[in-house]
C-alpha cells in the first residue's frame, strides 16, 4: 500500500485542528471539533491537543495490538486520552473536545474501514466509487444547518451567533443513542462507527474539509477527484477548495459556517499485481 496525504489549516487560522498518519498496514485521518468563541466546553485543551493525543494514542495501541480490529483500537485510544485530560477537565460536558475519525487497514486482499461523524472514506472498487459516509451526523442535524446558514452570511456577526446557538443545538444530540456519535470522552463511540470490509484499488479518507471539493461544493464528482488524489495529490485537491472558498467568501454560493475550514486528505494507493 503506497499512502499519500497532505493535511492543511483554513487560511487565517493560527493552528491546524486536522491530523493524520500512516502507520504499517493502519492509515487515519481525523477531523477536530471547532468551538466557537464565548462558550464553555468544561475543558481547557482545544481541539487541535485532542485530535494529536487521539492520534497519538491510536498509533500506540495499533503498535501493541497491529491485529486487532479497528473498533476497539479506538476505544482504546479515546480510553487513554481520557486519562491525558488530568482531573480538571467536565468529560460529561457535550463539549468537551472531540473529533471526527477515518480509520483504514490494509489486509492485503481487502481493507478494513471505520467511518465516524463526519469525515468519509471512498473505495473505488475497478471504476466503482463506493462512498463510506456516516449519514446519522447530517440526517440529525440537517434542521439544525437549515436554520443556521444563511447566504451571503459568513463572516458576520450574525453568522457568528447562529453558529454558537447551531453548536448548542449539536449538542442536545451528541454521543447519544439514536443521534450521532463522534470521538470524544465515551469509548463507546468506537462502537457505534460505520465499519466494514471490502476491496478496492485504492481508498480517499478526507475530512469535510476536503471532500466538500465534491459534496457539497460539486467542483468534481468522485472519479475525478479520485483522480486528481492520484496523479497530482491530496494537496492538489485542498487547493481546488482553496479557490472556490476564496472565490466565494461571504458563503453566497456555498453557504458554510467559516469562510475556511481545515482539510485533509489521504490517498491510499494498492498494487494490483500484489493483491
Amino acid at each position: 500500500m503506497e499512502v499519500r496525504f497532505a493535511t492543511e489549516a483554513g487560511p487565517g487560522r493560527r493552528v491546524n485542528e486536522d491530523t493524520a498518519f500512516a502507520v504499517g498496514s493502519l492509515v487515519a485521518v481525523f477531523d477536530g471539533v471547532t468551538q466557537p468563541i464565548g462558550l464553555d466546553t468544561g475543558c481547557p485543551h482545544g481541539p487541535a491537543w485532542f485530535v494529536q493525543r487521539l492520534a497519538a494514542r491510536l498509533i500506540e495501541a495499533y503498535l501493541a495490538l497491529p491485529t486487532e480490529p479497528l473498533q476497539p483500537l479506538l476505544a482504546s485510544a479515546i480510553e487513554a486520552v481520557r486519562g491525558d485530560h488530568g482531573g480538571g477537565c467536565d468529560l460529561n460536558h457535550p463539549g468537551t473536545p472531540a473529533a471526527s475519525v477515518a480509520m483504514l487497514r490494509d489486509l492485503g486482499g481487502r481493507v478494513e474501514y471505520l467511518v465516524l461523524a463526519d469525515v468519509i472514506a471512498v473505495l473505488d472498487q475497478g471504476g466503482e466509487m463506493v462512498v463510506v459516509a456516516d449519514r446519522r451526523f447530517e440526517q440529525t442535524i440537517a434542521g439544525v444547518r437549515q436554520a443556521a446558514l444563511v447566504p451571503g452570511a459568513t463572516g458576520t456577526d450574525d453568522q457568528a451567533a447562529r453558529t454558537r446557538w447551531a453548536t448548542e443545538q449539536k449538542w442536545l444530540h451528541t454521543n447519544q443513542p439514536g443521534r450521532y456519535w463522534i470521538a470524544a470522552a465515551n469509548p463507546q463511540a468506537a462502537y457505534e462507527a460505520v465499519t466494514g470490509l471490502g476491496c478496492a484499488n485504492r481508498v480517499a479518507l478526507l475530512t469535510d474539509g476536503a471532500s466538500c471539493a465534491v459534496e457539497p461544493f460539486g467542483l468534481l464528482d468522485w472519479p475525478d477527484a479520485l483522480d486528481l488524489l492520484t496523479v497530482q495529490g491530496p494537496a492538489a485537491l485542498i487547493r481546488r477548495v482553496r479557490e472556490a472558498e476564496r472565490a466565494d467568501l461571504h458563503g453566497s454560493v456555498h453557504p458554510r459556517y467559516k469562510r475556511h475550514d481545515d482539510a485533509t486528505a489521504a490517498i491510499c494507493l494498492f498494487d494490483r499485481e500484489e493483491r
